[in-house]
């Protein structure tokens, strides 16, 4: 049985939402030929375009988290380099300042390779103190591998709005989460932020 942690990292669950049946590629091309909305949902996704596919052989990650960017007016875009193996470990250990009530959006650039990743989602659980004070998701959606035409992907979040007034200031810890419609966990790292009255 998973830990109440784990519970906590995973997408809250659409009641009466039920996965699709997981194809691989050549099911996908060949999934109803003849059918015209089928065809314009599948190019959607990325499949039956032309362009030469990405995936590395020696590589079996499904989906490769490459950065996470905060941008807020006021100050320069702060990137979380999440490509190099291990480099989320060191994160927790250094914070960065976002200044109270400032609007900021969030960027998620990641790589798809091998199959079809279905219903990619971000969840990020906030705690200070170690009590949780919010659990925010969004839905990324769903991808074929990259190809040379489409080399990486970008997703940007919704603007949010950090939280202000004396109490709101201080030291939070954030776990980030990369979860697909399978609960397959791509990407898990802690990390940490200070709300401050300025930058």
């Amino acid at each position: 049985m998973a830990s109440a942690q784990d519970q906590e990292l995973l997408p809250d669950q659409t009641e009466g939402f039920k996965v699709g049946e997981k194809k691989t590629m050549d099911e996908y091309h060949k999934l109803d030929a003849d059918d015209e909305a089928m065809q314009r949902y599948k190019q959607s996704l990325g499949l039956g375009g032309s362009g030469k596919d990405l995936s590395d052989p020696n590589d079996p990650r499904h989906c490769i988290i490459l950065s996470l960017t905060m941008d807020s007016e006021g100050r320069p875009p702060v990137t979380i380099d999440l490509a190099s193996s291990g480099s989320e470990k060191t994160l927790k250990d250094k914070p960065f300042k976002i200044k109270e009530g400032v609007k900021f959006s969030m960027t998620a650039k990641f790589k798809v390779q091998h199959d079809v990743l279905s219903g990619l989602q971000y969840v990020q659980v906030v705690k200070r103190k170690g009590i949780r004070v919010s659990k925010d998701q969004e839905m990324i959606g769903s991808y074929a591998p990259n190809t040379d035409q489409t080399p990486i992907y970008t997703k940007q979040f919704a603007e949010e709005d950090a939280p202000s007034g004396m109490l709101a200031r201080g030291h939070y810890t954030a776990t980030s989460s990369f979860v697909d419609d399978d609960k397959k966990r791509h990407l898990e790292f802690e990390w940490s932020f200070d709300i401050a009255k300025d930058w």
